[in-house]
């Protein structure tokens, strides 16, 4: 049962998926810290310290039975989380406690646990982003050919295609799984770099045998699953890392967020819809109401996730040489929360794509009332091949133009434009040539060959590199 009587993170209570709690979870990071520190150890033992087989056996059999009460109890008198895990674990495995952390400093633990995590969670988005990407880029391919209204400036522009915007929202996370696929490249461990990052204690304990040191360093990152470390550091890694790793969350974030604007404008012109659940309420006021909600959602914790990006970017630029600790606390907050909102953003997008309803008749309805405008200059084209005057004839349909305007916002009557020129007998043109061309596919250019082109050059590539990892379900739980 939980305390009601103390702030709960909506984050943890709403919005993330279990996964990516639980990589973030207490238990992942101290069972992360004591999965390095055998590393440590074996590592050492291989190069040749004194440290036994024996020692490290004990250290893995308690690796995941944390004894938390005493790391507890003994951080309340340390005041230092790192030195009272050594302690308990020491508790638990009498013969190597003597030689867990040796020649380390808390960062060894804290910043390389740190990038571990954060390389698993960004597992997680990666899998997200390519589910997203696969109902994304079912409803780009179904609606490629469907005609609709373009804007500018939110104002009737010439026509684009219900698959073609789509497209464009799923370039702009493309572009945002550039950017991870990117980082996942260069992830680097810390390594064990000392308390200045200098390895002078490392070097000590190999008697100055600076080959060791590295090889040292290569062992471990093995050990752990990461290629290579960091060439240099202080004691902690740069905290542009997190910078960098932020700014590429707040990048999905600002997709998602433009998108999900998108899609509440297209509600309320009723031309699409998210999904709308049989028992699921839009207002408590307005019975009737079928509100944006997911959309909204995404759009309200994106705005947390791209602001949240801000305090990597502070943290970063405000450390003092080799080390400060005014960074830690802020990073215990900012960065589990930014993976735990975009993951929960990603989820929603998901369910969003997986119902989405088009309106098609609306969407006509819509292109009838601005396609007569647009259509102008195919008209004057030909009406001038049946023998008009070009200058006499956009004089005239500048004036019928202008008294359609008036008829349509004034009177709020019908566009009427088309049956003004039919009737012009200026125009010579018959009422099949102006049905003709007054056929909105006329209008869209290449936008359907612009998706398959896009989605086969580039999309359907990953699709298909990736499709073990497609087809997840996600539940959104409020």
């Amino acid at each position: 049962m939980k305390n009601r009587e103390i702030y709960q993170n909506p984050l943890i209570d709403r919005y993330s998926s279990k996964e990516m709690m639980r990589v973030f979870s207490p238990d992942n990071k101290f069972r992360t810290w004591r999965k390095l520190w055998i590393a440590l150890a074996e590592s050492q033992m291989e190069l040749g310290l004194a440290i036994t087989d024996e020692q490290i056996e004990e250290l893995k059999e308690n690796q995941f039975n944390i004894n938390y009460d005493v790391a507890i109890k003994r951080e309340k008198e340390t005041r230092h989380d790192v030195m009272s895990h050594v302690f308990a674990y020491g508790e638990q495995c009498p013969k190597a406690k003597g030689i867990i952390h040796l020649g380390a400093t808390s960062c060894y633990v804290g910043d390389n646990t740190d990038i571990i995590v954060m390389k698993d969670a960004l597992e997680i988005i990666k899998v997200k982003m390519l589910n997203l990407f696969n109902v994304m880029s079912k409803f780009c391919d179904k609606y490629k050919n469907l005609p609709t209204l373009g804007f500018t400036h939110f104002q009737p522009a010439q026509l684009t295609t219900v698959g073609k915007r789509a497209s464009l929202w799923l370039h702009d996370l493309f572009m945002d799984y550039e950017n991870l696929e990117y980082q996942f490249s260069k992830m680097k461990l810390r390594g064990v770099k000392g308390t200045t990052g200098t390895q002078a204690s490392f070097l000590n304990l190999f008697d100055n045998d600076s080959t060791k040191v590295y090889e040292l360093e290569e062992k471990i990152a093995k050990k752990i699953g990461l290629d290579s470390t960091f060439p240099v550091t202080g004691q902690t890694y740069s905290r542009k890392l997190d910078y960098e790793i932020l700014s590429l969350l707040s990048g999905i974030a600002q997709s998602l967020h433009k998108m999900t604007n998108d899609i509440r404008l297209l509600q309320n012109l009723k031309e699409i819809e998210e999904p709308f659940e049989k028992n699921q309420i839009g207002s408590s006021a307005m019975a009737y109401k079928r509100n944006p909600m997911r959309s909204e959602r995404i759009a309200s914790l994106a705005r947390h996730v791209i602001t949240n990006s801000q305090n990597a970017a502070m943290t970063s630029s405000s450390q003092w040489f080799e080390r400060t600790l005014d960074d830690s606390a802020n990073r215990r907050i900012a960065l589990p929360e930014a993976f735990l909102a975009t993951d929960a953003i990603l989820s929603i997008a998901i369910n969003i794509f997986d119902g989405m309803i088009v309106y098609e008749k609306m969407i006509q309805k819509h292109i009838e009332a601005e396609l007569p405008f647009m259509a102008t200059e195919n008209i004057i084209m030909q009406a001038v091949k049946n023998g008009g005057d070009r200058q006499e004839l956009h004089e005239r349909i500048r004036m019928h133009s202008m008294e359609t305007a008036k008829v349509v916002k004034i009177e709020g009557k019908p566009n009427d434009l088309i049956e003004r020129i039919v009737n012009d007998k200026n125009f010579m043109l018959t009422i099949n040539q102006v049905k003709q061309l007054m056929e909105a596919k006329n209008y869209i250019g290449l936008a359907p060959e612009q998706v398959n082109n896009f989605l086969n050059e580039y999309i359907c590539p990953i699709l298909e590199e990736n499709k073990s990892l497609l087809d997840i379900e996600v539940t959104l739980r409020v």
